[in-house]
């Protein structure tokens, strides 16, 4: 990436034909669920598969709530991990949606590694979690966590109980015996070849907004099943749930991020390390929807969220949400609120959606087509340079110091955002290159992507040297 935060190589947003049939041939990497009761250290072991900090860590039980997936890889074989919500047996409210999220993970893996806490000892949460395990049917890893030394193997080896085979002591958190039990585990799965690195496959989408306004039940109205747990609380999404969606004939990979506090200072432990991680889901997204909560107020936060998204410089779609809630009265509001608030965003896709009921959801698949065509969308130098002579032609630059700057030349730098730079004789005045911005589009489109314009002053050949 330049420093002006545009892309100046595209090779990473592409696989040749060789590396797609690559990848085509190599198939679907199994699964691996990592399952446990609360604060076992699910997710200190996932990242330490992982070999990076992935999933959100602190020293408090129900961190992890939905289960998470990621493509791993370990001595040239790939696979995915799946973290998963802390199981318990008689969970109630939130804590049961997630309890039925790691027994969908359970059902739907190829293998499973049951953490235990070893210095706690076999809980009946944990024998409960053996004995479904036993019935699953599919090659299942007792993980004792926690075993920091030789001394702890004892507790270890009295978890032998639990019916599940030898016990693997591990310290997830010092990364002790887990080479060990990852060979096992991979020798229980099918082959597949390593995946191939780099960017392509389906285009990647980021759900963002502020807390509770709704992203996991779209997600979930999209992908037709209960993939992140939706519950009344906000915040409720802690970690970014990738999902493979097949929409509109195209598989998508979406990503539901954490709900964006108030202010990133203001959030504490792991609230904090999830807003940090919302920035790297829109940085690794190509299009992102923002969704605000039609039934109320556009707030501060919402116009926080849409200027990072802005200065990401991806393609954008805005999801009014909470349709269904809106009345005529309210309507009327938000569209003053919109021409007021969100005059610089007019060239965004918009959608007006319920994701309870499933309304015009399935709009968002052309608007998403529309925004990265316009994205990815390219002008060739000499109908760009006829446009600006005829633009400049009815409408020249203010005058500046006595001076009328001249447009020498225009050309497309990069797209992914579309930057243009022009080449001028002066200075051109922020006033004037959005008017230039609001012709680009008149002309050319760009429905749905930021455009940067960029301005670069010739400077005078020969002229005295200090």
């Amino acid at each position: 990436m330049s420093q002006d935060g545009t892309w100046a190589d595209e090779s990473d947003w592409e696989l040749d034909d060789s590396e797609l049939a690559e990848l085509e041939e190599a198939g679907p990497a199994p699964v691996v669920a990592v399952v446990g009761r609360p604060n076992v250290g699910k997710s200190t072991l996932v990242n330490r598969i992982l070999g990076r900090r992935e999933a959100v860590v602190q020293d408090v039980p129900g961190v992890t709530r939905d289960r998470v997936s990621y493509d791993a890889l370990w001595t040239g074989r790939r696979f995915v991990v799946q973290d998963t919500g802390g199981w318990e047996p008689d969970a109630k409210g939130l804590q049961q949606l997630v309890a039925e999220q790691a027994s969908v993970a359970m059902r739907t893996a190829d293998a499973i590694i049951l953490v235990v806490d070893s210095t706690v000892g076999a809980t009946s949460a944990d024998e409960a979690a053996a004995r479904i395990l036993v019935r699953s049917g599919k090659p299942v890893f007792l993980a004792a966590n926690k075993v920091d030394s030789e001394r702890g193997e004892a507790d270890a080896a009295a978890l032998w109980s639990l019916g599940l085979g030898e016990p693997h002591p591990i310290s997830a958190m010092h990364g002790r015996g887990v080479a060990d039990l990852l060979d096992e585990v991979l020798a229980a799965l099918p082959e597949v070849g390593e995946r191939v690195a780099g960017g392509g496959g389906p285009r990647r989408v980021a759900l963002v907004g502020k807390p509770n306004v709704g992203k996991s039940s779209l997600l979930n109205k999209l992908a037709g099943d209960e993939r992140s747990v939706v519950h009344d609380v906000a915040g409720t999404t802690v970690d970014p749930v990738d999902s493979l969606i097949e929409l509109g004939g195209k598989v998508w990979r979406f990503v539901d991020t954490a709900g964006l506090r108030r202010k990133v200072g203001q959030a504490s432990g792991h609230e904090y390390y999830a807003s940090v991680r919302t920035h790297g889901a829109i940085d690794a997204a190509e299009v992102v929807i923002v969704l605000i909560d039609a039934s109320h107020p556009l707030t501060e936060q919402d116009q926080r969220v849409l200027s990072m998204v802005i200065e990401s410089g991806r393609a954008l779609v805005l999801a009014f949400n909470k349709w269904d809630l809106v009345d005529e009265d309210r309507r009327e509001l938000l569209e003053r609120e919109i021409e007021r608030e969100l005059v610089q965003l007019r060239w965004a896709q918009r959608v007006n959606i319920s994701a309870k009921t499933g309304r015009a959801v399935q709009k968002l698949v052309p608007a998403m087509e529309t925004a990265l065509a316009s994205w990815d969308a390219r002008i060739a130098t000499g109908p760009l340079n006829t446009w600006i002579k005829e633009v400049v032609a009815a409408t020249p630059p203010p005058v500046r110091g006595g001076k009328q700057p001249r447009i020498l030349f225009a050309t497309q730098a990069t797209a992914r955002p579309p930057t243009f730079v022009l080449f001028t004789s002066g200075f051109l005045e922020a006033g004037y290159r959005r008017f230039l911005e609001r012709r680009l589009r008149e002309t050319f489109g760009f429905e749905g992507s930021p455009i940067r314009i960029n301005v670069r002053v010739r400077e005078k050949r020969g002229g005295k040297r200090r």
